[in-house]
């Protein structure tokens, strides 16, 4: 009898790629050991098992068996999916001084920064070992390309997240950056090594990327509407944090004189006070930025599931599109 669990898309595709995932989880805690620095399996660890859903490896897994792969090495690559986003959240939470994450005590807070950073240096340069072993020169050239771009998106999203200026191609510049581009990787990645003709890569691509802008801006929505235990992270981190995200962008382009004074001092000067946070919250809801947002989300899932209209069908295919579905479905 089916647990109820298995009514959300990530929890069947969860299901579907069992013995694959099983596959992952034992490479990733064979290459994330270290005979010299024991160091790097306790931050590591930390990290990887702090109950993650492991969704960016799940879309290279799904999107190689929806291609027919019978392969070992979708395994190699979701592992290596894995491997760069752990990496890019140690990094993360130093850049951010973050304190939680995945509703735990970040790894910059129980060891330090230093040890944090290297970590994740550690696990990228793992990634580039287990993506060589394929033997294909597109899946590296895909994967490099997408480190290169997620590093791209960070530094740009300095400038940018306490630049007033900054507008929604911008934003969405620096979301196709830091999020996106791992979706539309791990998504690609499949399809490239099952060997799938030119144009499933290309609706496998546009599915990542389009699933990646919704997630990204979902979770910068939850930042003003969620509940901490939901999200992992506190309520207001990214207005604490002076992140211009999309809600706000919206509301600054609708913000008269005085309210363009509050979010030039509470973004870009950074002088928060008492009660600024339930300011902030109610000229998000006068201009209604946060409907507009979700609209927004929910456009991004539609093309999401319209990209796997040229693929063949498959259950994976319809998997896939609910799980569009789901990621915006976590706003309400």
């Amino acid at each position: 009898m089916k647990n109820d669990s298995t009514h959300k898309p990530h929890d069947r595709l969860a299901a579907y790629l069992v013995d694959d995932l099983a596959a992952v989880a034992d490479i990733i805690r064979d290459r994330m050991a270290s005979k010299h620095a024991p160091r790097i399996p306790e931050v590591t660890a930390h990290l990887v098992d702090a109950g993650g859903k492991r969704l960016r490896p799940m879309l290279t897994l799904a999107a190689a068996r929806m291609c027919g792969y019978d392969g070992p090495y979708h395994v190699h690559l979701a592992a290596t999916v894995e491997f760069i986003h752990t990496a890019t959240l140690l990094h993360d939470d130093v850049v951010d001084e973050s304190a939680q994450r995945r509703g735990r005590p970040t790894a910059n807070l129980l060891w330090d920064n230093k040890s944090s950073v290297l970590v994740g240096d550690y696990l990228f340069s793992r990634s580039f070992q287990l993506m060589t072993e394929t033997g294909s020169l597109d899946v590296l050239r895909i994967l490099s390309n997408a480190s290169a771009t997620i590093a791209e998106g960070e530094v740009l999203q300095l400038t940018a997240a306490q630049n007033l200026a900054t507008d929604e191609g911008i934003y969405l510049q620096v979301v196709r950056g830091k999020t996106a581009a791992l979706f539309s990787a791990a998504t690609e990645v499949g399809g490239v090594i099952a060997g799938a003709p030119e144009a499933h890569v290309k609706a496998l691509f546009d599915y990542g990327d389009a699933l990646g802008v919704a997630f990204q801006i979902v979770d910068d929505l939850l930042d003003y509407q969620g509940h901490s235990t939901a999200i992992g992270k506190n309520v207001g981190d990214d207005f604490r944090e002076r992140k211009l995200t999309l809600p706000v962008i919206k509301a600054v382009a609708k913000a008269d004189a005085e309210e363009r004074a509050f979010w030039t001092r509470t973004i870009e000067r950074g002088r928060q006070e008492d009660g600024d946070l339930e300011q902030a919250l109610a000229l998000l809801q006068k201009h209604g930025a946060l409907t507009q947002t979700q609209d927004d989300a929910l456009a991004w899932a539609g093309k999401a599931r319209a990209a796997l209209d040229g693929l063949p069908d498959h259950e994976v295919r319809d998997m896939l599109s609910d799980l569009a579905d789901y990621v915006v479905s976590r706003i309400n």
